[in-house]
């Protein structure tokens, strides 16, 4: 994207301009001299000697005699020393400067610069602003519009750049996870002198004290060598370091680790390893423990990592009984976030001291702390260490007199201790990024992988808060508020929110930005509504149970709009409350028969019952029907009307049976697989039943020219030509919605569904032995015979089932992928198996739910079309081509770093709906859909000014009828003329 530049700009701002510079200028930040570890800097002199010399850029330097490259190496690069950087247009340090230092006034133009107006700067920092932190709403304040500040700066902030699967690119943690494991062998030394042994870690190098890795590693492949001839110290048994965490920070420590004589074991190896007087000591034991080793259910059930994130607190850690007692070094590297679990409690920490001292000495006297969360994963974690006291002591109050403390490594800034080979690392990384801003500035389009990620990770530009950060107005306000409380101050509007699902997030973030709104998140699980509304000031969160009438019925009368994202079946007795109340309610799913039901009572209530706006139902109607209005002004009529819509994973996460993931239960998808579907194509009335909804689809669907789709009938399109006003149905060539799938999907599913996968039957209930058993069984079910239990036997069953070598084969490589037959390479990642026999649609539900879940930095795809085509009413009969007019709408959304497309794409519609109907826009009372234009236009609206906006356009000829109409004949179906 191209630099924005002012055309006009008030006198004041003049005052506050520097001096103009004859190039382009990068300023190198000192960092904040109270930091006096942070040695760490964002360009190395090779760096900056690229840059002057190819990139023909000024770059100016702070001194500071505190970085880990000394000024003089710069200056030898080609930079110049400058006490403030005040010339500067692109500024880079490592974190966020002292306010009296930070200059966010424009810069004036380079002297070479096609243009003369001043430009902002662009400010590269860890902000620690993003995630509302009090202590920084002011710096983050300085970045936006004011009266008396004209074009504010950008900021960058490093932690959101990311690459296209998600991951962050320009990062320290994998030297955080070397250092503080480092340190951590470092301050166990320590302990065990404490306990009057020298254990050979008494030797380990603090990584500040080496120049760069190598010698590090050097000097622990000695202590390594020492032990494997030595051996550790018999008195303190055997030397297990137990790890946590899967992500840049475990990773980095297993590296440095892995210059010991390291031997892994499992979790449940543990008190047969310690116990054990023949144990190796000439050999270091580390466990790497996983959620499933150290979660379990409080139901009962098994730890299943899908599940986990969908429902956190119904889990607990059991990593103080069956982890930590057993340990000798305790080294954390798994983040924490409100809502989870724990990995410890305050009151878990005494456990597990009081069953470590039952073990034997020595054991968990020392945590390495890397993520230094305070009060995080670790509750009894009070504070961060420094490098020059890199640990400390904690006692819990009720710890029993003859148990020792805990010692905790802890300090904020290890990265910096390698400051060497991080800041290599750093400037390596970040060079792209800084390349593509120096091309925008100079009005040059950058490489589009890194101009994207650029944008993603711009917290503020123009004095705006950009598009995922706009929540940060609730911290941002209550700060300023903080300073000049108004007197007085308006009725609130309130709003109840029931339920805390995936798609509550952007919805809270959205209602948050108005401050005239009240939001009360209200769930069963108190941890998730915490986490959506930490950081608002005007949301709150409560504990709710549904079931409680009473207690829903409060909340209910306390609010003005009540926001149902519960499952469907609770929505009908929500709006009962809500009519008794006078209060109106607003929910994203279809309206269901219970629901319409209510619509005369409703209405004489005078009580709007706001129903299907989401994505599909919601963004479809109100940008059909926005469509459809203007062609009805332009006096046209429609002759075709054709929409499809889908939620899929990003193309590079979708090399998986079917090209499909789920980021929630796949049970709302194999049930839509079971449907009947009607609609009308090319003139003819079409009926397929539920049984062959997935054999006759559409392979081949023209909305795309990037992406290969197919499409499968959804339900009963014919009453949308009433619902969108389209005329007389049979007056209309085609009327079609269905759902969009990668192709593949509905081949592949359908025969799943043929050998009784989709089975709802409750006389058909299984219980494997195992999940290579479950298609045979499933299979046997369907046939009603016994099969045989090799694979020549399944696939010769199955081959009766599903017809044509080729869908037979690929059916048979997707079961073997997601472990459901036997296979010459049997996967171990699959969910623990029931306890009691379930219908087979629910094992093969539990088993997707698991093998095609979205993993960390997955992006998800959200793409809706509309194809209308109509000719002028004028025109008697049907028009030729050439008065044929085509218009088609189309939105493709991706997640981001912050929210999947799905969520967005659900949640903020209903936000805005929310906002419409507090403000009083929406007139209609009973139960309703978007119709009404006021409506679906202010939802529009506000989906276009977050990015969300459908691209339409238009064109003489024919629609895409006949195409799908061949697509469905090859398909086997009788033929659509």
């Amino acid at each position: 994207m191209m630099l924005k530049r002012a055309v006009h700009v008030r006198r004041a701002s003049f005052t506050t301009v520097a001096p103009s510079s004859s190039k382009l200028t990068i300023g190198i930040r000192r960092e904040n001299p109270a930091r006096i570890w942070e040695r760490r800097c964002p360009l190395t002199p090779d760096a900056v000697a690229s840059l002057v010399q190819e990139e023909n850029v000024d770059v100016l330097i702070q001194d500071c005699d505190r970085r880990v490259f000394p000024v003089h190496q710069f200056v030898k690069a080609g930079a110049r020393t400058h006490p403030n950087l005040d010339s500067a247009h692109i500024v880079l340090g490592i974190k966020e400067p002292p306010l009296n230092e930070l200059i966010t006034s424009p810069a004036l133009p380079w002297r070479t610069a096609s243009f003369d107006s001043p430009v902002p700067r662009t400010h590269f920092m860890f902000s620690h602003t993003t995630k509302g932190q009090p202590y920084n709403m002011e710096l983050l304040s300085r970045f936006l519009s004011h009266p008396q500040r004209d074009l504010p700066s950008r900021l960058i902030d490093y932690e959101l750049l990311m690459g296209p699967d998600g991951k962050r690119t320009v990062a320290f943690g994998w030297f955080a996870g070397v250092a503080g494991a480092l340190e951590a062998l470092s301050a166990l030394a320590h302990a065990h002198l404490e306990l009057g042994v020298a254990s050979p870690f008494l030797h380990t190098p603090r990584p500040h004290t080496h120049v760069a890795l190598p010698s590090l590693r050097a000097a622990l492949r000695a202590i390594g060598e020492e032990i494997v001839k030595d051996g550790t110290p018999k008195s303190l048994g055997p030397f297990v370091i137990g790890l946590t965490g899967n992500g840049n920070v475990s990773q980095g420590a297993l590296s440095i680790l892995g210059e010991l004589p390291i031997v892994k074991v499992r979790v449940e190896d543990l008190p047969v390893l310690v116990n054990d007087p023949d144990t190796d000591l000439h050999k270091l034991y580390l466990v790497h423990a996983t959620p499933a080793e150290y979660l379990s259910r409080t139901d009962g059930g098994w730890y299943d990592r899908a599940h986990y994130y969908e429902n956190p607190s119904t889990y607990k850690s059991e990593f103080a009984t069956k982890v930590a007692p057993y340990l000798t070094l305790f080294l954390n590297g798994v983040g924490w976030l409100p809502g989870f679990p724990r990995l410890m409690t305050n009151d878990a920490l005494i456990t597990a001291l009081t069953r470590a001292a039952e073990v034997g000495p020595a054991r968990f006297g020392t945590i390495g702390d890397i993520t230094c969360d305070i009060e995080g994963g670790l509750e009894f974690m009070s504070r961060a260490s420094t490098i020059s006291e890199p640990f400390f002591k904690y006692r819990p109050r009720t710890l029993p007199a003859h148990l020792p403390s805990v010692q905790i490594m802890s300090v904020d800034i290890l990265p910096s201790t390698l400051s060497l080979d991080a800041s290599e690392h750093f400037c390596r990384v970040l060079m792209p990024y800084l390349k593509t801003v120096i091309q925008e500035y100079r009005g040059q389009s950058g490489e589009q992988e890194y101009s994207e990620a650029l944008e993603r990770a711009t917290v503020a530009k123009d004095g705006q808060l950009q598009e995922t950060h706009t929540w940060l107005e609730a911290p941002l306000d209550k700060w300023r508020r903080s300073a000049s409380k108004p007197e007085g101050s308006p009725r609130k509007k309130n709003v109840l929110m029931l339920g805390s699902g995936m798609v509550a997030g952007p919805a809270v973030q959205e209602l948050c930005k108005r401050s005239d709104v009240e939001l009360i998140v209200a769930s069963n699980s108190c941890k998730e509504a915490e986490d959506l509304t930490r950081g608002f000031s005007n949301a709150s969160a409560r504990l709710l149970d549904v079931e409680d009438r009473e207690k829903v019925s409060q909340l209910v009368g306390g609010a003005d709009v009540i926001i149902s994202l519960l499952p469907v079946p609770f929505h009908p007795s929500i709006a009962e409350l809500c009519i008794r109340h006078g209060k109106h309610m607003v929910t994203a799913s279809y309206i269901s028969p219970a629901m319409r039901a209510l619509h005369d009572r409703a209405e004489s209530a005078n009580v709007v019952l706001l129903n299907e706006i989401g994505l599909d139902p919601g963004i479809d109607h109100c940008s059909a029907l926005s469509l459809l209005r203007q062609l009805e002004k332009n006096k046209k009529r429609v002759l075709s009307f054709t929409s499809f819509c889908g939620g899929l994973p990003a193309p590079e996460a979708s090399d998986v049976p079917l090209g499909y993931k789920f980021s929630w239960s796949p049970r709302g998808v194999l049930n839509a697989a079971l449907n009947s579907a009607r609609f009308k194509l090319n003139g003819e009335t079409v009926e397929i039943p539920g049984e062959n909804v997935l054999r006759h689809y559409f392979p081949d669907l023209p909305i795309s020219n990037d992406l290969k789709l197919e499409g499968i009938a959804n339900r009963d399109s014919l009453p949308y030509a009433d619902t969108y006003g389209l005329g007389k149905l049979n007056d209309l060539r085609t009327v079609l919605r269905g759902t969009l799938r990668y192709p593949g999907f509905a081949n592949l599913m359908h025969s799943f569904k043929s050998m009784g996968l989709l089975n709802t039957d409750p006389s058909s209930h299984i219980l494997p032995r195992s999940w290579s058993e479950l298609a045979r069984l499933a299979l046997e079910a369907r046939l009603g015979e016994y099969i045989p239990a090799d694979p020549n036997s399944f696939n010769s069953a199955l081959s009766n089932i599903v017809p044509g070598r080729q869908h037979l084969e690929r059916a048979v490589e997707a079961l073997q992928w997601l472990g459901l037959v036997p296979s010459s390479s049997p996967t171990n990642d699959l969910p623990l198996l029931p306890t009691k026999p379930l219908a087979p649609i629910d094992l093969f539900t539990t088993v997707l739910a698991h093998k095609l879940r979205y993993n960390p930095g997955e992006r998800d795809l959200v793409v809706l079309s509309h194809e209308i085509v109509a000719q002028p009413a004028s025109v008697v009969g049907d028009a030729s081509p050439d008065e044929t007019e085509v218009y088609t709408s189309l939105l493709v959304s991706y997640g981001t770093a912050t929210a999947s497309a799905m969520s967005r794409c659900v949640g903020l519609p209903v936000a805005f709906a929310t906002l419409a109907v507090l403000d009083g826009k929406v007139v209609g009372r009973g139960v309703q859909g978007p119709t009404e234009e006021i409506l679906y236009r202010a939802v529009l609206d506000g989906l276009k000014g977050v990015g969300l906006e459908m691209k339409e356009g238009v064109r003489m000829g024919s629609g895409m009828e006949t195409r799908l109409g061949d697509g469905l004949h090859s398909t086997g179906l009788a033929r659509v003329s």
